[in-house]
């Protein structure tokens, strides 16, 4: 059995780590990955607008105008940069950056002709793969109070499983200006912290190189959006959040290893979950394109474009927050006796993110929408010279609220 709090690796470590990379580099990948994505962000929007990837509004689309994709592109460049200048050489990352490329290219394709769900799928596998070739890999997982679970035989279809996973989760997340840039942000920046505290150096740069691209594509496209990083950005910052996570922390012996890609990418993979899971309650494809994402039903109960992104951005920081005292917080010592006062301050920002939790999903999509809407179809059936109804319109609003099937509220 395997004590929580065992071992070291609750002390915060830094300096030097694999091959002479120091942490400091960690910062200059961030800075040097911004300035290329900002930089290059214009020119690849003229870029896309030539070629013809152009998003046009569409049924569920949030945005007014044809905006162009290929944002990701920029993405890439900053990534590339900082990669091949700050990324310590060796056979892993060869294959994050092979991957990278490889992934880049079946998003772009599909920014620009829209290619058939399988085809997508099948480039994703592809590039997955890649890194998982060259060791980016799970061959065990560390759980609090148990003994490692060992993939020997398995590892590496379970990583490529969860590489794509993680590559779908962020594209179904990209569905409003700024979101998926925003949350990528702020999830591959504690990681960084993260994983270089853990003397995982050469994932903590690859972290920060990411959190600065996505950051320096986010001032184009930060509501309203000039651009949109499109399947090529999506799919690339999925891939590089799966490997910082295997390579930063599930490659490590933290007791709650597997905890922390959970409470970091909470936001991303609960939208993703709600709406699998309501495709699949009412038996449709689950790769088409709906509007049921969260960014969606906060519009439809009249958030602007910027205060779903806010709101969102501060539900990951409240999670973020959780992730890192976990880290940091000595709530356990080596033999894993928990102390009551830091346990308490664990619990006090465990408590934090359940409340922002809750607030965005019970308060705000569902006590304000009954409110809003109680009131509308009181509205309309006064107009229609009836007398409202109480049971129909409780009747009315429970289907909506289960279907997501109603008209926007204003704002």
């Amino acid at each position: 059995m395997r004590p929580l709090g065992d071992e070291t690796w609750m002390r915060p470590r830094a300096g030097v780590g694999c091959g002479g990379v120091s942490d400091l580099d960690a910062v200059w990948a961030f800075a040097v990955a911004g300035v290329v994505a900002l930089a290059v962000t214009p020119f690849i929007a003229r870029l896309a607008q030539r070629v013809g990837a152009v998003d046009a509004p569409k049924e569920r689309s949030l945005h007014t105008a044809p905006t162009p994709r290929l944002g990701g592109l920029a993405i890439f460049a900053g990534v590339l940069v900082a990669g091949l200048l700050f990324m310590p050489e060796g056979e892993q990352t060869r294959g994050i950056l092979l991957g990278v490329v490889a992934i880049v290219l079946v998003g772009a394709l599909d920014d620009v002709y829209d290619l058939h769900p399988a085809i997508k799928l099948l480039g994703q596998v592809a590039a997955a793969v890649i890194p998982v070739a060259m060791d980016v890999r799970v061959e065990n997982l560390t759980l609090p109070f148990v003994d490692p679970i060992e993939l020997p035989d398995s590892g590496g279809v379970v990583t490529v499983v969860g590489i794509v996973a993680m590559m779908n989760v962020v594209n179904f997340s990209d569905g409003q200006d700024g979101l998926a840039a925003g949350v990528c942000a702020i999830s591959a920046g504690t990681f960084a912290v993260i994983a270089l505290s853990l003397d995982r150096t050469d994932a903590g740069i690859l972290a920060a190189l990411s959190a600065g691209a996505a950051v320096g594509f986010l001032v184009w496209n930060f509501p309203p959006a000039r651009i949109f990083m499109g399947d090529s950005g999506s799919n690339l910052l999925g891939l590089l959040l799966a490997c910082v996570a295997i390579q930063g922390v599930l490659k490590t012996a933290a007791v709650v290893a597997l905890v922390f890609p959970l409470v970091i990418l909470a936001v991303p993979i609960l939208d993703t979950g709600f709406v699998l899971a309501k495709r699949i309650k009412y038996r449709q494809p689950v790769y088409r394109a709906d509007a049921e994402h969260f960014h969606h039903r906060f519009d439809r109960i009249g958030f602007s474009p910027r205060r779903t992104v806010l709101y969102l951005y501060g539900w990951t920081l409240s999670l973020a927050a959780l992730a890192l005292a976990l880290r940091f917080v000595p709530y356990s010592d080596n033999n894993g006796h928990l102390d009551l006062g830091w346990s308490l301050l664990v619990v006090a920002f465990a408590l934090v993110a359940l409340a922002a939790s809750v607030y965005l999903v019970l308060v705000l999509e569902i006590l304000k929408f009954r409110r809003f809407r109680e009131r509308q179809l009181r509205k309309e059936a006064l107009e229609h010279g009836e007398t409202p109804d109480p049971d129909t319109i409780e009747h009315e609003i429970v289907r909506e609220v289960e279907t997501g099937d109603f008209e926007a509220l204003g704002r």
